[in-house]
């Protein structure tokens, strides 16, 4: 039988002859590994290391590159296994319409079609079922940690204002269209795996091969369900690491004419990042506030109007108080403004506000024309095209916390089983 060592020549031999029918290749068929006993044939891995090459559109494949889709294909096959073997034992099965949804849904992120998809694989060399396989696994897998840890997870209301608030302080930045890649470094030792792992993705990102198909079939974060895409987000929702290189990837993108960014592989805790920057617009949300304001002018303003002023305001007076609150004060004039911007306010007036909530208010201040104001904001929120709602944020919340549970429970099935990789 053949050996998996030898996997590497036996496609070097299929992609020579272009003609060779996939059933050729399966005449050497032998187990490549055992995950729990279960086997995992060489065909299989072959099929997938076809699949990975047609989908990624991969060029000028070296004897190195190959070894590393190898590396790849057989551990994507592993843990695909171990998730399989996941959902058979709490009795999930992924029906045929599922599947089928799942690669209707991924012809129309390609704009294409499923027969498209599927001639291209045939032209390929590659069996359909094999991306049903993978298919299945990926749905098998999401019902399976939704089942174990959605009714767990609670995303409280503080942690979607906290959210929120990152959103108000980034309103005005500028937004960045991102597609990403995350390899992990699953255990101690390992770095250097994953290492060259990143070093044949970033070959094929340099030779033109398509970033959403290397992210799917390589990257390790969730979003590689998705090709990579996160969509529109500001450097402050990123990692630390990653939103230091974003100035510089902005600079290589309008050094392009908007063509894209790529950067290098960054470093993050549990592995390394490499984004693509196909997108950039300068900040279209806006802080919103709506406000009511009470004003003494100069002229109605007394020996003792300040400090009476001040103490009425601390005595946290609501919009709905407010008018009879200026009715407390001699020459007060009570003004609903209102749905304002912050960037439609004078400097002093939006620093006063920018630490306030719903139902607080910025005391007396002292304007340039000598007259004394305070303002209550009744509401704040954030506006403008792409702005979550407090249903999206706790949806995204809730997936951040399921990734991370998914990655935790799949770590732990590796060390768990018995996995043998022939040599």
């Amino acid at each position: 039988m053949t050996c998996a060592k030898n996997l590497v020549i036996a496609l070097f031999a299929v992609l020579a002859v272009a003609g060779l029918p996939a059933a050729h290749a399966q005449s050497t068929e032998g187990v490549a590994a055992l995950v729990n006993d279960e086997p995992i044939t060489t065909v299989d891995v072959r099929n997938r290391m076809r699949l990975i090459i047609a989908s990624t559109g991969m060029s000028q494949i070296d004897q190195e590159t190959l070894a590393r889709i190898q590396d790849q294909a057989l551990r994507g096959l592993i843990d695909e296994h171990l998730q399989l073997q996941a959902a058979r034992e709490y009795e999930i099965e992924v029906e045929d319409s599922e599947i089928t949804n799942s690669l209707l849904d991924l012809a129309n992120r390609n704009n294409t079609t499923i027969d498209a998809i599927i001639s291209d694989l045939e032209n390929s060399g590659v069996d359909i079922a094999t991306l049903r396989h993978q298919l299945e696994a990926e749905i098998a897998w999401q019902i399976l940690v939704n089942g174990r840890y959605g009714s767990r997870i609670r995303i409280s209301d503080q942690q979607i204002e906290l959210a929120l608030e990152r959103l108000a302080a980034s309103a005005s930045q500028p937004q960045y269209r991102i597609f990403e890649m995350y390899f992990e470094v699953p255990a101690p030792g390992q770095e250097q795996a994953t290492v060259q792992r990143l070093i044949a993705v970033m070959n094929q990102l340099q030779q033109g091969a398509a970033f959403p198909e290397l992210a799917r079939q390589f990257s390790d974060a969730p979003s590689a369900a998705s090709g990579g895409d996160i969509g529109w987000i500001v450097a402050s929702q990123l990692q630390p690491e990653v939103a230091a290189i974003m100035p510089q990837m902005r600079r290589q993108f309008e050094q392009t004419g908007g063509q894209g960014a790529l950067s290098n592989p960054v470093q993050v805790p549990g592995g390394f990042m490499v984004i693509a920057l196909v997108g950039v617009r300068d900040g279209t949300t806006t802080l919103q506030y709506d406000l009511n304001q009470i004003t003494v002018p100069a002229s109605a303003i007394g020996e003792n109007t300040r400090s009476r002023f001040a103490r009425l305001m601390a005595e946290d007076p609501t919009c709905a108080t407010a008018e009879s609150v200026a009715n407390r004060l001699e020459g007060a004039i009570h003004t609903p403004l209102g749905s304002i911007g912050a960037d439609a306010v004078l400097a002093q007036i939006r620093e006063a506000l920018e630490p306030l909530d719903a139902g607080e208010n910025t005391g007396v201040i002292e304007n340039a024309g000598g007259s004394l104001t305070a303002l209550i904001v009744c509401d704040r929120a954030i506006a403008g095209p792409g702005v979550p709602t407090r249903d999206q944020l706790e949806a995204d919340l809730r997936g951040q916390q399921l990734s991370l549970q998914s990655r935790r429970w799949l770590r732990d099935l590796r060390r768990d089983s018995t996995i043998e990789i022939r040599d």
